[in-house]
């Protein structure tokens, strides 16, 4: 209340100065009459030059060319400030020179303070707004001039919030790491019976698109309080101090509205490691934001009566600062991956509520052909089909709208309008059935799904899918090197075929130089070398630096190459595409 007051007192303030500072300079310019010195004034009297005078606090009237009376010549107005203790002579000399002289009343108090203080005043106060409101869109505030320091975090009632556990698929274990939470914000005299302090702070980590923001608002949802939702990136300005405004502002606004949970997401754009960073300056405005955090997490005291739970969320735990994740801060962390085939299973029944499926269509098979994906790419998969579905004006999605959904997004859209001569599709045809015989005879490949021969928008001209049978998270020697061979197939057909090769396996070699590499480098491999660890640096929480075994084999990078494969996923597994 008081910075309210403060800043009011300050408004009126600067509205005062600028309705005087109006009136100062703009007076002068809606007077039409020409400013002269009173000792001119008397002069002109005296040569017959002025024809009419009005007498007040100054002297106006009008004003013609020597030995000339109006209407003879256009008359000037003009004005002249009477001098202190005015001048008893001025009638008589007025009326030795025949001029029409008029007394000016003086104005009403009233009229005059309204005109000269009470209009500017309106007018300030009325266009302030506006131009305020302007500034602080520039400027990224919450709240008008003064409110660039509110809190821009998104309440959520609980009634209106509409999301819970139900809606949430393929994270069984932190659902019930979150039951917890949900009875202390339901029923907090259980624990304080016993003298349990619950954790202030929970974490969620995971990759893109495994559910947290959607996690976090279901516990929300079945805990029946309200839902403060932002990001880090919201407190971050250019403005010093900003950010640290924006903290305390929301803290405070949780607390008025306990029972209650908070929730950050990408929370490292805020709390990053202050550590090993160079800076121009010891004090900068993020810096200044994760001091604020930290200090209101530790004197945020979540009450028996009125308790309050802060969230974040962030896939790159390994840049947090040290101080934010120690004990009594974020104390939970709760971690989300790509979920196995119960859990796709679970998530493709509930995306699946919102479309028509075609009768037959099975989610459990649907489930099998997606490892590795998340519940983002999920969800984007049975959007993808209904689009195709609608396409051909179909009455459900099909499991055939599935599959070319797949596609779509591994290798993008099909290029039926680009051209190959005879000896490139010829070309490309014994190097996807090289991959294609290699895979079928060695013992425990992936089968086969499907070879295609029609280009795609990602570069690739071709490719040979594997479908794995099962969610695999570890692999041996002998399958990692059976990789290598099926993907070294498509090379070894063109040879055989043409007695020559093409560039068409650049990304083949780069994907089985890779796996080979890290065998002998990280996972000690090889016979002459032993195991031990060649590669450096060191793993990161999420694979930040390097991918999972799994995902070296079963994602490649971006395609580089004109005929260079396409595929997806991450860890553990997902499908193996070779062109």
């Amino acid at each position: 209340m008081s910075r309210q007051v403060h800043s009011g007192l300050w408004y009126l303030t600067v509205a005062m100065a600028v309705a005087w500072g109006f009136q100062l300079l703009a007076g002068p310019l809606w007077s039409r009459s020409t400013q002269i010195p009173y000792s001119e004034f008397k002069t002109k009297v005296a040569s017959g030059q002025v024809a009419d005078v009005t007498v007040g606090l100054a002297v106006t009237g009008l004003m013609t060319a020597a030995n000339q009376k109006p209407p003879a010549v256009p008359a000037t107005r003009f004005s002249a400030v009477m001098p202190p203790g005015g001048d008893p002579d001025l009638l008589r000399e007025l009326g030795a020179a025949r001029v029409r002289y008029e007394a000016d009343p003086p104005p009403s108090p009233l009229v005059a303070l309204a005109l000269n203080w009470l209009f500017p005043v309106l007018l300030v106060v009325t266009l302030w707004p506006m131009v305020s409101r302007g500034l602080s869109e520039r400027m990224g505030s919450g709240g008008g001039m003064f409110g660039i320091g509110k809190s821009k975090a998104t309440e959520v009632k609980a009634e209106t919030i509409g999301v819970t556990f139900a809606d949430v698929g393929g994270a069984d274990e932190a659902i019930g790491e979150l039951q917890e939470i949900i009875q202390f914000l339901k029923t907090p005299e259980r624990f304080a019976r016993l003298g349990g302090r619950i954790p202030k702070g929970v974490l969620l980590v995971g990759p893109p698109g495994t559910g947290k923001t959607l996690i976090a608002k279901a516990t929300a949802g079945e805990a029946g309080v309200r839902f403060f939702e932002t990001s880090g990136s919201a407190f971050v300005e250019m403005f010093v101090g900003v950010g640290a405004a924006r903290v305390r502002d929301l803290f405070e606004q949780a607390r008025s509205a306990a029972p209650a949970i908070v929730f950050i997401d990408e929370i490292d754009a805020i709390g990053q490691s202050r550590g090993g960073v160079a800076r121009f300056m010891g004090n900068d405005e993020r810096e200044q934001t994760l001091n604020q955090l930290l200090a209101e997490i530790d004197g945020f005291h979540t009450g028996v009566d009125r308790p309050v739970i802060i969230m974040a969320a962030t896939n790159r735990p390994e840049v947090l600062d040290q101080a934010l994740l120690r004990a009594g801060r974020f104390d939970r962390q709760v971690v989300l991956g790509n979920p196995d085939l119960s859990g796709r299973i679970q998530i493709l029944r509930i995306h699946c509520r919102r479309v028509v499926l075609a009768p037959g269509f099975d989610v459990a098979r649907a489930a099998r052909v997606t490892p590795g994906f998340s519940g983002a790419d999920l969800g984007n998969l049975v959007n993808e089909a209904a689009l195709l579905s609608a396409r051909r004006n179909g009455t459900g999605i099909t499991f055939a709208d599935f599959e070319a959904a797949i596609e779509r997004v591994v290798g993008g859209l099909e290029q039926r309008s680009r051209v190959l001569n005879p000896r490139e599709r010829e070309t490309i045809a014994y190097h996807e059935c090289g991959h294609a015989i290699v895979a079928s005879v060695l013992p425990g490949g992936d089968p086969v799904s499907k070879i295609s021969l029609i280009p795609r928008s990602r570069g690739a001209l071709g490719y040979t899918m594997q479908m794995p049978t099962e969610d695999r998270y570890l692999l041996s020697r002998e399958e990692l090197e059976g990789h290598v061979a099926v993907m070294m197939g498509g090379r070894e057909a063109e040879r055989l075929m043409h007695g020559t090769v093409s560039t068409g396996a650049a990304d083949d070699i780069q994907r089985a130089t890779q796996i080979a590499r890290r065998m002998v480098t990280e996972f000690g491999m090889s016979e002459r070398l032993g195991a031990v660890r060649y590669a450096g640096g060191r793993a990161r929480y999420l694979g930040g630096g390097r991918r999972s075994l799994a995902s070296a084999v079963r994602r490649p990078p971006p395609p580089s190459m004109p005929r260079s494969s396409a595929s997806w996923a991450s860890s553990p597994t997902g499908p193996l595409a070779c062109c």
